[in-house]
């Protein structure tokens, strides 16, 4: 059977870059073994599209490999990082949305950075990988938005409030397991207002890693689709990062979307992170999210090159395997479809307006 085409709802490959840059060319255009996605395959795996995140390390990421440790030892509860301001971010945003800009540039027509339905739609059409700049963590904004205009001239049309630390606009999940995503106060005056502005330029706003006051101050002020990139169901495993019942609820009911995250921490029923854990918490949660959300409402939101995947996945060449699970399980080709792409090119028509 022939590769089906599919949309990412979350990538960390920019990081990758900025942590690299003198590998930049080897690392996107050669086929390799490290990482989980560059050019040659992702086009074999029939990559069609995807959420490219601009995303700000914290200063501490590098000296603490014991939080990897500990993330595989439940009980877990990191603490938050610190708050970064958009002097100390906003020349590492700029360089990665060059890095993307860069990336459509070395690819010679592969690769086209998409700012309308009409550009998504181009891409599906011509085979062109369809790459949509997104910001993982508003830190890179300053409070009165001036940055957003200008992110948003350069190609922004997605963005996360928070990633899991506190920003000016509100406040991230710890990363705990167990534990449910109710974990401090809403947005701020400034996420207010972070929230209307999205609205007014069609940029989506991503609730993967808000707090739930967050989430509900996102669902009373937006008015437009409810979307999380890359987060599984909490019913399934107690994470922070994973949504409730009454958030899946709220997403179904806005016409939104929830990409399924494939990492093992918010797969695993134990939360743990070691990856030899086979199809069935893959399956188990993808098979909650089409009950709880409907089958127009789910899509792939792996984290690529951001987490560790489960071994039967590996690396974006995976998804295909993942589609034959999918098969395997009585989903339809129809069901199927709308899960790897569909879905996604809908909900953006829906946010972005036709």
């Amino acid at each position: 059977m022939a590769t089906m085409p599919f949309i990412d709802g979350h990538n960390d490959f920019l990081l990758r870059l900025l942590r690299q840059p003198e590998r930049r060319q080897a690392m996107w255009l050669q086929e390799g073994l490290e990482g989980h996605l560059d050019l040659p395959r992702m086009k074999q795996a029939g990559f069609a599209g995807g959420f490219f995140a601009i995303y700000i390390p914290s200063p501490h990421e590098e000296n603490a490999p014991d939080y990897q440790a500990m993330m595989d030892t439940p009980p877990y509860d990191l603490p938050l990082p610190d708050l970064m301001t958009a002097d100390e971010t906003q020349a590492t945003a700029l360089q990665m949305a060059g890095h993307l800009m860069w990336m459509e540039r070395a690819s010679k027509g592969a690769l086209r950075i998409c700012r309308t339905a009409a550009d998504l739609n181009a891409c599906m059409a011509d085979g062109t990988i369809a790459a949509i700049m997104h910001m993982e963590g508003a830190e890179a904004i300053d409070p009165d938005l001036d940055a957003l205009y200008a992110f948003h001239a350069m190609g922004l049309r997605s963005l996360g409030p928070v990633w899991s630390r506190p920003t000016v606009f509100g406040h991230g999940v710890p990363f705990r397991f167990p534990g449910d995503p109710d974990t401090g106060p809403g947005l701020t005056d400034a996420g207010k207002a972070l929230v209307r502005a999205c609205n007014e330029l069609k940029v989506m706003i991503d609730l993967s890693h808000l707090n739930e006051k967050g989430f509900n101050d996102v669902a009373s002020l937006s008015d437009a689709p409810l979307v999380a990139t890359h987060s599984n169901a909490h019913a399934v495993t107690a994470s922070t990062r994973n949504l409730t019942d009454r958030q899946l609820a709220m997403i179904r009911e806005s016409g939104g979307m929830v990409g399924l995250n494939y990492a093992t921490v918010f797969l695993r029923a134990d939360g743990r992170k070691a990856t030899d854990c086979g199809w069935d918490p893959v399956m188990r949660h993808l098979d909650y999210l089409v009950e709880k959300l409907g089958e127009d409402h789910v899509g792939f939101g792996s984290d690529f090159d951001g987490a560790d995947l489960p071994d039967v996945i590996g690396d974006v060449t995976g998804v295909r395997a993942l589609i034959d699970q999918m098969r395997e399980r009585q989903y339809g080709e129809e069901l199927i479809e709308k899960i790897a792409r569909k879905n996604w090119v809908a909900l953006l028509e829906r946010t972005w307006g036709h």
